[in-house]
Formats: C-alpha cells, sequence, structure tokens
C-alpha cells in the first residue's frame, strides 16, 4: 500500500509535467480569470445602469406630484394613486406626512432627504423584503413649500442581476469546458508531431543515420523543427561517412609502409647473407619517416575536426617563412626557384601552422613541377596574398575542389613516390580557414597550377 502511493504521486507528476495538461491548465487559468473578471464587471454596471433608470423613472414621478400641488391640484390630484412598485409621500416643512399613497399610508417619513436627494430603502415595515430607490424633489405650492417623496421598487433590479448573474454561474463553466475540450486537442495534435519526431530520432542509432523524421504539413514551428532535425540527421551522415572514409583511407595508408618494413625484415631474416645492416636500417628508416609525417598529418587534421585554434597568434613575416622554405627546396633539389616577386606581408596567426602550410603548398609545387617553381607575395587591400606556382601539368578544373579533400589525389600522382598521401592540402585548406583566410587554385602563369592563399593583413 505505501509502495502504491508513490508511484501514483509520481504517475501524477508527469502527468502534470507534459506540455499538453500545463498548455490548458494555463489557458483554463487565464480564460477563467478574464471570464470573472468580466462577469463580476458586467453584473456591476448591470445593476448600476438599473438602479439609475429606476431613480430617474422615480424621480419623473416626483416631478409630476410636485408639478400637480403647485397647480393647485386636490390632494395631489392622480399623481398619488398607487402601484405595485411605487408610494408617494407629500411632507410640509415640519416634517409631517400630508398626503401620502395608500402604500404608505398612515406612515412617518421613509426618509429624511432634502430636495434632489436619494436614498436606498432596505423595506417598507409591512414589505421587509422589498428594497425601495426614495428620491426627494421640492414643490412651492399655494398652500406652502412641500418636499415630495417618491418610493420606486428595486425588485427588477434584484431580479434582473439575479438571472444575468445565474446565466453567468452556469456559462462561465461551459467557456471553460470548450477552452479545455479545444486546447487540448490543438496542442495535442501540435505535439503528436512533436512526439513522432522525438520516438523517430529516439530510435535512430549510429549506424542507421540514413532514417529521417518524420515532415508535419505546413510551415509552423513544428514543420520547421522536423526540417531542422533532418538537416541535423543528414549533416551527422555525411560526418560519419567522412569520418569512414578518413579511417578507412588512413588505415590503407598506414599499412603500406608497416607492410614494407615487414616484408624487409623477414627477406632480412630469410636471407641474411643478400641484405646488408646498413642498406636495411635505410630503407626502414625511410618508411618509419613516411609513417611518421602521415602520424603527424592525422593528428593536425584531428585536432582540426575537434575545433581547437591555435593555441597564440601572433604577428608573423609571411615573407620570411616564404624565403626560409624556397631555400630549403634549392638545396634539396634541383628545380630552378623563383622569389623575385616576393615583397613584404604581415598576418597575424600561428607560426608552426603557417610554416606548415608553406611547406606544403612547396612540396606539392615541387612535386608536380618540370624545372621550376615560383613563390609570390604581395599585399592587396585588407589581405595578404600568397602565390606558388609550379610548371607542371596543371590542375583540370574539375578537381580543382576535390584536391583538398583527405587523401586525395589526381589521377597521374597516384604513384605513392610522388603523389605522397594525399593530406597535405588538406591541411593547408584546414589551417588557412582557421587563421580566417581563403585558398583556390588557378592556371599559373609558367604553364602549371597556382595556388593563391589569401590571409588577413596585420593592422
Amino acid at each position: 500500500m505505501n509502495a502504491e502511493a508513490p508511484r501514483s504521486s509520481r504517475g501524477l507528476q508527469s502527468l502534470l509535467g507534459t506540455v499538453r495538461v500545463r498548455t490548458t491548465l494555463a489557458a483554463v487559468l487565464v480564460v477563467g480569470i478574464a471570464l470573472l473578471i468580466a462577469a463580476v464587471a458586467m453584473v456591476v454596471t448591470l445593476r448600476s445602469s438599473l438602479q439609475r433608470d429606476v431613480e430617474a423613472a422615480a424621480r419623473l414621478r416626483a416631478q409630476d406630484v410636485a408639478t400637480a400641488l403647485e397647480d393647485g391640484a386636490a390632494s395631489g390630484g392622480p399623481a398619488l394613486r398607487d402601484t405595485d412598485d411605487s408610494f408617494v409621500q407629500i411632507v410640509d416643512s415640519s416634517g409631517t406626512v400630508i398626503r401620502s399613497s395608500p402604500k404608505v399610508d398612515g406612515l412617518p417619513p421613509v426618509a429624511n432627504l432634502a430636495p434632489s436627494e436619494s436614498f436606498m430603502l432596505a423595506g417598507l415595515p409591512q414589505e421587509e423584503d422589498d428594497p425601495f430607490m426614495v428620491v426627494a424633489t421640492s414643490a412651492n405650492a399655494p398652500e406652502g413649500r412641500f418636499t415630495v417623496l417618491v418610493g420606486r421598487s428595486l425588485d427588477p433590479v434584484e431580479d434582473s442581476s439575479s438571472i444575468v448573474a445565474r446565466v453567468l454561474v452556469v456559462g462561465i463553466p461551459l467557456l471553460l469546458g470548450v477552452v479545455v475540450i479545444t486546447t487540448w486537442g490543438v496542442v495535442g495534435r501540435a505535439l503528436r508531431f512533436v512526439e513522432s519526431i522525438r520516438a523517430q530520432v529516439a530510435a535512430i542509432s549510429a549506424s542507421e543515420l540514413h532514417r529521417r523524421a518524420p515532415d508535419p504539413p505546413g510551415n509552423d514551428e513544428i514543420a520547421r523543427l522536423a526540417e531542422t532535425m533532418n538537416a541535423m540527421l543528414a549533416r551527422l551522415e555525411d560526418e560519419q561517412q567522412r569520418q569512414r572514409r578518413f579511417v578507412s583511407d588512413a588505415s590503407h595508408e598506414l599499412r603500406s609502409p608497416v607492410a614494407t618494413i615487414r616484408n624487409q625484415a623477414e627477406v632480412a631474416l630469410a636471407h641474411p647473407d643478400r641484405t646488408g645492416l646498413k642498406e636495411l636500417a635505410a630503407d626502414v628508416l625511410a618508411e618509419d619517416l613516411r609513417i611518421e609525417r602521415l602520424v603527424d598529418d592525422l593528428l593536425t587534421l584531428a585536432r582540426s575536426d575537434e575545433h581547437r585554434g591555435p593555441p597564440a597568434f601572433g604577428p608573423i613575416n609571411v615573407d620570411d617563412l616564404i624565403l626560409e622554405e624556397a631555400k630549403r627546396l634549392r638545396d634539396s633539389t634541383t628545380l630552378t626557384v623563383d622569389t623575385a616577386t616576393v615583397s613584404g606581408g604581415r598576418t597575424i596567426g600561428d607560426i608552426s601552422q603557417l610554416r606548415r602550410v608553406v611547406s606544403n603548398l612547396a612540396e606539392n609545387a615541387a612535386r608536380h613541377a618540370n624545372r621550376s617553381v615560383t613563390f609570390g607575395l604581395h599585399e592587396e587591400d585588407d589581405w595578404v596574398v600568397m602565390t606558388v606556382d609550379d610548371d607542371g601539368p596543371g590542375i583540370p578544373r574539375e578537381h580543382r575542389q576535390t584536391i583538398f579533400e583527405r587523401f586525395a589525389r589526381m589521377d597521374q600522382a597516384r604513384d605513392r613516390d610522388h603523389g605522397g598521401a594525399g593530406l597535405g592540402l588538406a591541411i593547408v585548406r584546414e589551417s588557412i580557414h582557421a587563421h580566417g583566410g581563403t585558398v583556390l587554385v588557378d592556371d599559373a602563369p609558367i604553364g602549371g597550377a597556382r595556388l593563391e592563399i589569401r590571409l588577413p593583413l596585420a593592422a
């Protein structure tokens, strides 16, 4: 029994915690308060208006009686006849009732009023439950000055107010019922799509990112939510496919040097007389350097995927990095390296990343050049513009975007001795974007490909 109570309490809290219930309760509360205020204001206004009408009618009759007195009509004339809902008293200057209608015959003045005043009388002695509105007016008759008191029943006011109040007492709950049904239905219909979206997304696992949330009709917030959710799922699916390709390509690239090292070691063990230690060490070292470079590239791209910004930005002379890399190319290759168009250029960035960018561009150009590589640097508006040209076969237009993808190689560069791992230009693009710059491919004036880098100019 004690265990059932907490479960029941949790079930009630869960029900009250739903958007549908909270919205319905809020709508009922707001509309209920508004209707209650409007009902009270309506009854008060109606009652006040009816009382003013009764008072106006009483004053008209009092004026008729006063006019009859001033005209000298005997005993007030027909104006003193009783009706079911009114009475008349004529009081002289001493406060004595000299004439009255049959309803109040023999009674003292029902109220001590000055002319133009009014008074709400709780009831006559013989009609205790019948309230009256009593008004007073003056009459200057030939016999002297008199005060005319006219009382008019307020029963119609009470009856009308009571009828309206009873109608409101019945009508307000009915209106609130309509509000409950309408709000519950409308919110439920809207949330049905939300629940459908939630259930579909909850059922999507990492292996089912191709699935999509249902698209509700219309162009409201729920439809836009479904559209945004599906766009997010599409991005996640693209990113998952990209990661899978990345892992597959990385595994393939690492397998080659590992297999080469293993093959050379097995040959050396099987035929020690045919393999020299120096030759074996040189081959293993070359493959190890290849692995090290590949791992460094993979780590760089992994940090980029994690959106890790450069640790410290500072002013950098880009021309110094270019001249340093140009000297390395001259020392390590037989290519002609031209730096005649390199002028000053200063940006804000991470020197290790930009040095890697220049090195990757230089290696890419040297890999495809026939005889020469040309570096250029100048300032243009708010940019530092760096160009690296080669006189090789160039890059076809259909490949000018794909070369920046990871592990991308053009057909003529697929030989591993010349093509590299296909990560250099991907690192260039990620690093340049991290610095707020751009990179594009064009035709070089010397006949091959031009890679142009734009970096923000240092202030």
